[in-house]
This record gives structure tokens, sequence and C-alpha cells, in this order.
């Protein structure tokens, strides 16, 4: 998966791919309480919604999709010095996608390397 997210202002946005194809993130965000929620839309197709909230060691919670599945999450960061094969190995033990947290001036921004 590859997974470009921004945090700024109370808004979320962000962009991506994964096995089902490429996406498009929008969401809001709240930085008392922790809680954020967005749709992910995938292009010409379905939308998942996301409810999370951020821990010490990233975002965690719950997703569904319509009447047609719902499930949990775990997002993130990778912990310095940790490289491609740690990746790998972590992506598959646990299916959850890996994610680097970027600054960019004021905004915070997470990248997902594409595995």
């Amino acid at each position: 998966m590859d997974l470009d997210l921004t945090f700024a202002n109370g808004l979320m946005a962000g962009d991506g791919r994964d096995d089902l194809g490429m996406f498009l993130i929008k969401g809001k965000y709240d930085a008392q309480t922790h809680e954020c929620h967005w749709t992910k839309s995938y292009i010409g197709a379905h939308e998942v919604f996301y409810r999370g909230f951020r821990e010490g060691k990233g975002i965690w919670g719950t997703w569904e999709i319509s009447l047609w599945g719902h499930g949990g999450f775990h997002i993130w960061p990778l912990t310095a010095g940790e490289g491609a094969q740690n990746m790998e190995r972590k992506e598959m033990e646990q299916p959850t996608p890996v994610v680097l947290p970027v600054m960019v001036g004021d905004l915070v921004k997470f990248k997902v390397p594409g595995l």
C-alpha cells in the first residue's frame, strides 16, 4: 500500500493505492479528543468509512463498507532504523499499513512506503 495523509486545521486529506486500486481520503480530526474520521473513496468504485483514535503509536479504530462489511485497523509509524526487510516481515505478521510521519512546515504528513 502507498498512502499519503495530511493533517491541518482539523481537516485530513490524502490519496494512495492498494491492492484494490487508487483512492482519495477526506475527513476531519479533533486535536483535543484525538478522534478522527474519514472516507476512503476508491476511484470509480465504492467508499469505506473509517473512525479512529490517535494514540502514542498511531491511529486505531474501525472501518465499514455500507452493508458489505466492517473490521478494525491500526496505522502506526516506523521506528528509527527500520528498513524494508523489517517492514515486509511486520506486514506479513500484521496485515495493516506502516506509516511514516513527516513534518512539512506546521503540517504533519504521514507517508506509507510502497511494499
